[in-house]
């Protein structure tokens, strides 16, 4: 909820108080007949309140039309965008243990994680979503055009948050499960991997990339690794900290070049921390967003409240002034 007042300008009318407040200040008392004692003239109790809310009502009726005139309201902004022009993207990140491996810098998933933030900040008129799979598949974000979501779920990607190896197809069919239904005029997944599929019984990648096919969704997919040998984790010692041993990289490229073909996206290979910008700017160059976002602004006004306010005081001046002032007096 934000406030404001339509035309502010009209609160000026609160210097007019200034000469009101001199003008009752200067009022003299008439002078009357010199006498030894006016304890019994003063007047009751219920006429002093009386006279007391005679000379404030004006004050209040006043304050209640100016800022009746200044016409105080709250708003909402809400978007207005045409979801046929736009893009919709879900992010599938493969979270498998081997993302920790130090070829990149500091290593595959801290730099895919910070590249992949700046790539959702950049389509600020898009749709996207986020999923993590090692060996099963987690929605960590729906499509949204809360990009600060997304960026907060990707920066708290942990390898030890689901069970170990990797299934693409399952990291891909998830995917297709939120997009299938989108009425985008594009809807595209990026993929991305640094290994091999190893979980036997879950969804094969080529049944999941059918299945992309057959709902108009455009893969890209990324294979993350040096060409040669890695530090991969390997363990814990009994400090509980990781051991890293030198192992040889293996992607399945076949598989994501199947997918990408398959799909009409594209394979990239991005094997450190330049050629994963470079594979990110890239598909973002790729894909363009037609889409033209609006913001519409929903307003409550508040003047009328104050208009039966002024209305209401000077209601209850005219009573006091004409009747129970008479009848006290």
């Amino acid at each position: 909820m934000n406030f404001e007042f339509y035309s502010p300008w009209f609160l000026l009318l609160f210097i007019l108080f200034i000469p009101l407040f001199i003008l009752d200040a200067g009022k003299k008392k008439s002078r009357g007949i010199a006498v030894p004692s006016v304890q019994n003239m003063r007047p009751s109790g219920n006429i002093s309140l009386v006279m007391t809310f005679l000379k404030v009502s004006k004050y209040f009726i006043l304050t209640a039309l100016i800022i009746a005139l200044a016409r105080p309201r709250t708003y909402t902004i809400s978007q207005d965008r045409d979801e046929s022009k736009g893009i919709d993207i879900m992010l599938s990140v493969d979270v498998s243990l081997s993302m920790l491996a130090k070829d990149l810098d500091p290593d595959r998933l801290e730099a895919l994680k910070k590249i992949a933030v700046d790539f959702v900040n950049k389509r600020e008129n898009d749709r996207i979503g986020l999923v993590a799979y090692s060996g099963e598949a987690y929605t960590k974000v729906p499509l949204t055009t809360d990009h600060q979501v997304v960026v907060d779920e990707l920066n708290q990607l942990n390898p030890l948050e689901l069970q170990p190896g990797t299934a693409i197809g399952e990291g891909l069919s998830v995917a297709v499960n939120h997009l299938k239904n989108s009425k985008a005029k594009s809807k595209i997944i990026i993929l991305m991997t640094d290994g091999v599929n190893t979980i036997i019984n879950a969804m094969p990648p080529q049944i999941a990339a059918e299945l992309a096919k057959n709902n108009g969704i455009k893969v890209y997919t990324v294979g993350i690794g040096s060409n040669g040998f890695a530090a991969f984790p390997t363990g814990t010692n009994i400090f509980g900290d990781i051991v890293f041993t030198e192992q040889k990289t293996e992607i399945d490229e076949n598989t994501l070049m199947d997918i990408s073909q398959l799909t009409g996206g594209k394979y990239f290979r991005a094997t450190d921390n330049n050629s994963l910008q470079t594979v990110y700017d890239e598909i973002n160059q790729l894909e363009r967003s037609d889409v033209k976002t609006s913001k519409l602004y929903n307003y409550e006004e508040y003047f009328r409240i104050f208009l039966w306010i002024a209305l209401g005081f000077l209601l209850l001046d005219a009573l006091f002034r004409w009747v129970i002032f008479k009848i006290l007096n």
